[in-house]
């Protein structure tokens, strides 16, 4: 069997009886024990809990009482609850914690019948986009292996979501999207994923970096996948289809890279809608330096007033955010939460029901893990969280290295059926995702 088979395809393979659940997981095991050391994906493996699960699947189909998810491999970012399972978001701070209870998501999975085979490697804390984590270790990106020494990131914070969908360890990969956390990675992996409407997705066991921005979604190889787990997390409302394009003007001035521009006029050319234009009021620049900030200051109140007393549990990196967010001024913040108002104010105004807002996801293709990460890697993604809306990311080709850059697309509240139907169509002229090149 493919480690890139897609949910339909491996429920065709059962119920006819030509392979088995149990068998799969076998072989994905196997993957994961030969890919894994390499790409640092996984932090935790639940071979007992996945093996009883899969046997439990296997009846399941002998009897004809399969469940939609049925013995299908999915995985969980570290900061979203899996019973039994260490729980730490990446963070040495929270190493010992165990989740005593599945997170709702989950829950949601399993009832389904998914096979959870652990957790999986993020950016410490969930901020930051490289997954180059101090405590769990570097994870690196299953098309950029060969690319260099060093190899390139799979991006953050879900990176090891990103990489182990991509690398056809799991299925699916649950994630978490606070500034762009599963689109970034889905870009730089060159594979699917969906940010929801906030709120959308419950948010029950998620170790939070930010409540306001925080999202639960999912990464996907298929379009397909990913609309059945979508579905499986929360229902999809019906939509209004959308009938015209936003378009961000200039790209508010963020340069892109070339390969990038030409997925993104690939993906407008492709959607064959009227356009209209969209301009902030504030620089792009701006805008994300005032998200952060807010996350900062949420993240820090979860913390508690005391985490300098406990910042040997935490890297120089993330000391050095949470030192930043902190010494923000009364006056500054004061103007990072009117910018943060005003953006999401206009941008929620913008979208409305029919209309959907086209997007690079990422400026960038994925970079050598361990240089410096860009500073605009968020641009284009955190205007959707911002927004509280939900926005659906596309693999929309590969740059002169053969690394996947990706499109997105941010719809109004509740859209996520509207976006999915936007982007078959898209996903059909772009036929942005091919598997990488480890086999």
């Amino acid at each position: 069997m493919t480690p890139y088979a897609t949910i339909a395809g491996l429920h065709d393979l059962w119920r006819g009886r030509h392979a088995l659940p149990s068998a799969y997981l076998v072989e994905t095991l196997a993957r994961i024990d030969r890919l894994d050391p390499l790409l640092r994906a996984f932090i935790t493996l639940d071979r007992d809990g996945a093996a009883a699960s899969a046997d439990e699947s296997d009846r399941r189909f002998a009897a004809g009482a399969a469940r939609r998810l049925e013995g299908v491999p999915v995985a969980v970012k570290s900061n979203i609850a899996v019973k039994g399972l260490p729980w730490d978001a990446g963070m040495e701070l929270r190493r010992h914690l165990t989740a005593n209870a599945d997170a709702d998501a989950v829950r949601r999975l399993r009832e389904a019948g998914a096979v959870v085979l652990g957790t999986l490697n993020m950016q410490e804390a969930a901020l930051g986009a490289t997954t180059d984590n101090v405590w769990f270790g570097r994870a690196l990106n299953p098309h950029g292996l060969g690319s260099d020494a060093k190899g390139r990131t799979p991006g953050g914070s879900s990176g090891g979501s990103g990489a182990a969908v991509a690398a056809g360890l799991c299925v699916v990969a649950l994630g978490t999207d606070t500034l762009g956390s599963i689109r970034i990675p889905s870009a730089y992996n060159g594979v699917f994923g969906l940010k929801p409407t906030n709120g959308a997705v419950s948010s029950d066991g998620l170790a939070p970096l930010s409540d306001q921005l925080d999202c639960i979604g999912p990464l996907a190889r298929s379009l397909d996948d990913l609309r059945r787990v979508s579905e499986i997390l929360a229902p999809l409302p019906a939509a209004t289809p959308i009938s015209r394009l936003l378009l961000l003007d200039e790209l508010g001035g963020i340069g892109c890279e070339p390969a990038v521009l030409q997925a993104y006029h690939a993906a407008r050319n492709a959607a064959k809608l009227p356009c209209e234009t969209l301009s902030l009021t504030d620089p792009t620049r701006t805008i994300r330096t005032a998200a952060l900030i807010m996350a900062l200051r949420d993240f820090t109140a979860h913390l508690g007033a005391d985490w300098r007393d406990r910042s040997d549990g935490l890297s120089s990196g993330l000391r050095f955010l949470l030192e930043y967010g902190e010494a923000r001024s009364v006056a500054r913040f004061a103007q990072d939460t009117e910018v943060f108002r005003r953006t999401r104010a206009a941008v929620r105004a913008a979208v409305p029901p029919g209309c959907a807002l086209l997007l690079p996801t990422a400026p960038q293709a994925a970079f050598v893990q361990g240089t410096e990460a860009p500073l605009d890697q968020a641009d284009f993604t955190g205007l959707a969280n911002i927004a509280g809306l939900p926005a659906l990311a596309i693999p929309a080709g590969r740059d002169a290295d053969g690394m996947p850059v990706g499109v997105q697309i941010v719809g109004a509240p509740g859209s996520e059926a509207a976006l999915f139907d936007l982007a078959a169509t898209l996903d059909s002229s772009l036929a942005g995702y091919a598997p990488p090149p480890l086999d």
